[in-house]
């Protein structure tokens, strides 16, 4: 397996490829040693593909976290490029391509490099900037140019002759922390020194783009290829580089997202080209010689449908016993959750590592802790999932390893929502910012592996990079430990991947959640209607509005569907008896408009437990679609007045006495068993002289209201009865 913080420096890539008769062309690239390995590696993709030989340069000092204006240290890049230039020096028929650190892109073969550079007819040929520093008054010693151009020099990128550049570099001794920046703008603003080297600025961008420059103007073309074009001065540029050590997080995330196209990440006719590139094969390795894992899962914070979201861990297609488990429940709440989870599987991992609230571990804390376990146990991967995430895809964890990258996380976006686990773009200050491919990318019309400047919830992390990531999780105080994470990341020159290529999963929202209930999921229709169909909306229930469905009528138009699944009856009966605040029975009701019930029953309203908005919501999602199909012709507005469960029993109220609902249509659904949990009941509709006796638990009885369906409640025997009821259209 590739080993991802590792990168081999100093050496020339010659792919033998003649652009000119009289010039050839050397790429030459300054890095700064592991901190830069992946920016390298991308810049070694884009020499690569457009066959263009180069030549890295590590000068193994990383970049210092000072601020660009008293920006110091380039002088040792100029010392660098002294000791390694000089066998090129005598080279006549030499172009050398200058680009200052691996944040760049070479977009173009040698040939069309060349001939734009030839087009200057100059000997030496500088990328620009729209503002002059580090020393600004050199300002005024600049040549005039037009309005609109670029005036300034930078030392970004530049491109010349062997011998030119060589004499340039070596025009005076320079002390390592000075400034190259300052080194060639002085040079530059010397009328005799420019004139003698023959140095002149490409100020309209037709060969280098300096991201800081003009970024404004910039656009992304899509065709079989990708190019970036300058509106502002109708160039194509062949060169795109990110100047300086110190980036704002836009012009960061910006660069990312530009340079990913620009290497042929993606293209519109060809889709993801570098899906396919680096991979492994899992296949090719028995089980037992599978890398080690640790998973580590997180439970922050109070999260619906925390259970399902468990044995979707459980359920992932990789081998337990090379799987060290590792989980933090934060809080209280879902400990039980967790050993449920553990009593299932637990024993299956080849360690297990539990840290729940009483170990007093701060959410950043323990995502540190569980890294350092992977370091201690030289784990080869750290795969992390939070408690919202759903992965239902149980390859997932052996696709990300396959992708082969340093950090990699599976699209998971929250349903019918845009929300997912990634930025595309960043704000100046560091924050969210959407990028123009984001929504294209979430709703999977765009399909590819994205190099982004933020992940979260679910990632895996090469563990060849552990060593590098201590203390990840912290930093500044005013970020969350998620924040903090990917800028670090970012920070160390870490790339991070989002990949959309299939459906992995998908996030819940846990922003709302209320756990004043005892199930407190059975109010989650709202923010998380997905999951709460798949709990509680019975599996059948879609045939019912099939074209050729069968619809069971036992009495003439009442009708019956299956509805809820068995939780859900149990659920809601037990909210109901937790609440306890069952009616008497009796004609006086103050929960009613006008206190009066003309047929009452023993009943908790949906209002009582703060139910009834869900139950409305089910009344418009669910039952509705039903009666539309039955009852053809009628659509009402569908609101109810009167939602609530029924109780009945011997000992308290064991029938109902004939009557009419209030109602255009109602629904009646059953909550328990007959023959089990009760005997006896149902309902008689007196008109059609037709009962019905046998409703399924979760299946719901529907009839008209007023004047046709008159009909009472059948006496109960023994045991209890619970049915849910509404009146709809009053």
């Amino acid at each position: 397996m590739d080993n991802f913080c590792i990168c081999i420096f100093g050496l020339i890539f010659d792919l033998g490829v003649a652009v000119s008769s009289d010039l050839e062309l050397l790429a030459v690239v300054i890095t700064a040693g592991e901190t830069d390995a992946e920016k390298l590696r991308r810049y070694e993709l884009s020499a690569e593909t457009n066959k263009i030989k180069y030549k890295v340069l590590d000068i193994r000092q990383p970049w210092r976290n000072y601020d660009v204006v008293v920006y110091t240290e380039g002088g040792y890049k100029i010392n660098v490029l002294k000791e390694n230039l000089e066998e090129y020096a005598m080279k006549e028929n030499l172009v050398i391509l200058i680009t200052d650190g691996p944040d760049s892109v070479i977009l173009d073969s040698s040939r069309k490099i060349l001939k734009r550079f030839k087009s200057f007819d100059a000997r030496i040929v500088f990328a620009t900037d729209n503002s002059c520093w580090p020393k600004n008054k050199l300002k005024s010693q600049y040549p005039s140019v037009g309005t609109f151009d670029n005036r300034f020099l930078s030392a970004g990128a530049f491109i010349g002759y062997a011998k030119e550049i060589f004499n340039m570099v070596n025009h005076r001794q320079i002390n390592d922390m000075e400034s190259d920046q300052l080194y060639f703008s002085e040079i530059f603003v010397d009328n005799e020194l420019r004139t003698k080297w023959n140095i002149k600025l490409d100020r309209k961008t037709s060969l280098f783009q300096n991201m800081r420059a003009n970024k404004d103007t910039l656009e992304m073309k899509h065709r079989d290829y990708n190019y970036i074009y300058n509106r502002r001065f109708t160039t194509r540029p062949l060169i795109i580089y990110d100047s300086g050590p110190i980036k704002a997080p836009d012009e960061e995330g910006k660069f990312l997202r530009i340079a990913d196209y620009l290497t042929g990440a993606w293209t519109s006719s060809r889709g993801c080209l570098s899906c396919a590139k680096n991979r492994i094969n899992l296949n090719n390795f028995e089980e037992d010689a599978y890398p080690n894992v640790q998973l580590s899962v997180f439970i922050d914070e109070p999260t619906p449908f925390i259970t399902e979201a468990l044995e979707l861990i459980g359920d992932l297609d990789y081998p337990k016993s090379k799987m060290n488990l590792f989980v933090y429940v934060h809080d209280e709440f879902h400990y039980k959750d967790v050993e449920i989870f553990i009593s299932k599987v637990g024993s299956e991992y080849n360690s297990m590592t539990i840290v729940n609230h009483e170990d007093k571990m701060s959410v950043s804390q323990a995502r540190n802790w569980a890294l350092l376990m992977c370091k201690q146990r030289k784990c080869a991967y750290y795969f992390a999932i939070e408690g919202h995430v759903h992965l239902t895809d149980p390859h997932t964890l052996k696709d990300l390893i396959e992708h082969n990258r340093t950090v990699i996380a599976p699209l998971l976006v929250r349903h019918n929502e845009i929300w997912s686990n990634f930025w595309g773009a960043l704000s100046n200050d560091g924050y969210y910012e959407r990028s123009d491919d984001y929504i294209d990318i979430v709703e999977y019309v765009k399909k590819g592996l994205w190099n982004v400047p933020h992940i979260t919830s679910a990632y895996l992390i090469n563990g060849s990079c552990i060593d590098q990531l201590q203390d990840i999780y912290v930093g500044e105080i005013e970020l969350s430990y998620e924040m903090n994470f990917a800028k670090n990341l970012r920070n160390k020159g870490i790339f991070m991947y989002i990949t959309n290529i299939k459906n992995w999963g998908y996030l819940v929202n846990n922003e709302n959640f209320d756990i004043s209930h005892i199930h407190n999921d059975l109010w989650q229709i709202f923010d998380n209607e997905y999951n709460w169909r798949k709990r509680y909306i019975h599996t059948n229930y879609s045939q019912s509005l099939e074209p050729d469905a069968l619809i069971d009528m036992p009495c003439n138009d009442v009708v019956r569907f299956p509805v809820f699944t068995e939780l859900f009856c149990d659920h809601l009966v037990e909210e109901m008896e937790n609440s306890g605040k069952w009616s008497a029975g009796k004609n006086k009701d103050d929960r009613i408009s006008g206190g009066y019930e003309n047929v009452p029953t023993v009943d908790i309203h949906m209002n009582q437990i703060g139910f009834e908005d869900v139950w409305l919501q089910f009344i418009r999602l669910y039952a509705r679609p039903l009666q539309r199909k039955v009852f053809i012709g009628y659509k009402g507005e569908d609101t109810s007045l009167m939602n609530f469960v029924v109780r009945y029993k011997p000992t308290e109220q064991p029938l109902l006495k004939p009557h009419h609902d209030a109602s255009t249509w109602s629904i009646n659904i059953a909550l328990n068993r007959i023959g089990v949990d009760f005997t006896g009941g149902g309902t008689r509709f007196v008109r059609q002289n037709c009962s019905v006796t046998d409703v399924k638990k979760g299946w719901m009885l529907m009839h008209p209201g007023r004047l046709t369906h008159y009909h009472e409640g059948l006496e109960v025997t023994s045991g209890t009865r619970y049915i849910a009821v509404s009146f709809v259209d009053p």
